[in-house]
Order: C-alpha cells, then structure tokens, then sequence
C-alpha cells in the first residue's frame, strides 16, 4: 500500500491509539492486582493471536504468506521478548502505579537510539548522545538512587523499557529481509504460544465481572494495534511518533483519578526531562533523513 502521508490524520490516530493503549494500562493494573499477571497476558495474547491471524487470512496468499520467513529465529526472539516484556510492564502497574511506571518507561525511545549502534550499526551523532544523556538525567530524578533508602522496585518499567527498546530494534532488523504483516504475525502468534506455556499453570477462577474487565482489556488491545496500523498506514512514523507521549499524560490521569494516585515532584520533573530529550531525538533522526 503507498502511504499517504496524510499528517493530520496519522497525529489524530496517534492520540486516539495512545488514549487506547492507556485504558488498556488501566484495565491492566485493576485486573493484575487481583489475579495472577501471567494469566491476565495470556488471555490477551489469545485475542492478539486470533486478531493477527484473521488479519493475515485477508491478505494475499493468506496465513502461510504471513508466516514465511528466512529468519524464524529472530522472529520468535521479538515475539517472546515482547509478551515478557508486557508481563514485567504490567507488574510494575501493580507494584508503582500507572504514573510512576510511565513516567519511567517513556526513555524507551532513548535506549533505542543509544542500543542502535551496536545493534543495527546506525551512526549516533554528538547531538543525539547528548540528548540521550540528558533524558537520563531524567531518569535518574526519577529513581533517586542516593537519596533515603532506594526502592529497587523503581527499577522494574527500566527493565521493561529496555526489552522494549531491544524488541524494537529487533523488529526494525527482522524487517529488512521481512514485511511488516510477517512480523506483525510471527509476534501474535509467537507471544501466544509463550504465554500459554506458561499462563494455564497459573489459571484462577475469575469474577463474572472482571471477565467483562477481561473482554475489555482484550477490546482495547485490538483496537490499539489496528489503529496503530492505521496511524503508520496514512502519515510517516516519523511525523507522528512523538505524539504517543501522550500516552503518559492519559496513563497520569487515569492513575490519579481512578487509583488515587499521585505526582511525585521529582516524578514530573524527571518525566519532563525525558520527553523533552526524546523529542529532540526524534527531530534529528527526522532532520537526518531529509537530509541523508
């Protein structure tokens, strides 16, 4: 499909994915603090594997297009780093709050900018090192370490931003001998297969409600990924990429005014540093390529 490059849409579906994404966090964090988190993500992934699947069927040559590959190997690496990935994300929603889990998690895009020299051979210029340093000035206000006694737990969405930022690069690798519908595929079906192995060991009895919770989260995340598609299909990742931020500002907000959390100052200063870095990486690798 050729791109239209339609901007103010892809920023319109952008917003609208990344409110999504936060109400899945939400439904998440309520779910997982009262049931096991490898049962929750299993029964998600179940959804995103039956979604992927009924996506690739409609696509030309159907499901075994989708599935080929000379790479099965990285491919199943993404899909398992990802599903762990979202078990760690998740733990940490029920252990830190929405707010702080967020606010630590956005350095994702830092650590691929900083891992994407050893990993994919990219060159990282002056300018963007010292964005990525300063974002992680932010972090550190974040954790604090030095200051009263130190919460390890605090290091727990820095774990899962870094899987993430590798998942990422990884993806970004695959994709140079794959197409996006296969690795979007090998992704569902692969976490699917993980989570199952180990999610039925960890099977509770659920409320009639939280199962209506449970169909919700599932919702959420199929709608998320189809918009996301959608956002990448009609603008340049690179125009619009900086605006899922917002998910940080949604997450906040339900955080606060639905689990009664709060912002910490040192919270929001740390979170204000490390967007403002992040933008600025963004802007160079979008000025790079203009240029390139």
């Amino acid at each position: 499909m050729t791109q239209s490059n339609n901007i103010p849409l892809g920023i319109g579906l952008m917003v609208l994915t990344t409110f999504v994404f936060s109400v899945q966090d939400g439904i998440s964090r309520h779910l997982a603090g009262e049931y096991n988190v490898l049962m929750i993500v299993m029964i998600r992934y179940w959804f995103f594997a039956a979604f992927v699947i009924s996506i690739a069927a409609r696509k030309a040559g159907g499901v075994g297009a989708a599935a080929r590959t000379t790479q099965p190997v990285l491919q199943i690496v993404r899909g398992v780093l990802l599903s762990t990935e979202i078990c760690v994300m998740v733990a940490s929603f029920t252990i830190l709050g929405l707010v702080e889990s967020h606010a630590v998690f956005t350095c994702y895009p830092l650590l691929v900018a900083a891992l994407s020299g050893p990993i994919l051979g990219e060159k990282v210029g002056w300018r963007r090192w010292s964005a990525i340093g300063v974002g992680f000035v932010g972090v550190l206000i974040i954790l604090q370490p030095g200051i009263g006694v130190f919460d390890p737990a605090v290091i727990i969405p820095l774990i899962a931003a870094t899987m993430f930022a590798v998942y990422g690069l990884l993806t970004r690798y695959a994709a140079r001998r794959d197409t996006t519908a296969t690795s979007f595929f090998w992704t569902g079906v692969t976490g699917a297969v993980a989570m199952t192995a180990l999610g039925l060991w960890a099977w509770e009895p659920m409320t009639q409600p939280d199962w209506g919770w449970m169909a919700a989260l599932c919702l959420t995340g199929v709608t998320g990924h189809w918009l996301l598609i959608k956002c990448y299909e009609v603008a340049e990742a690179s125009a619009v990429q900086p605006f899922a931020y917002l998910q940080l500002v949604f997450a906040s907000v339900l955080g606060i005014a639905v689990f009664g959390e709060t912002v910490e100052q040192n919270v929001a200063i740390g979170a204000g540093i490390i967007v403002a870095a992040g933008l600025f990486t963004f802007w160079r690798e979008r000025a790079q390529r203009r240029t390139g």
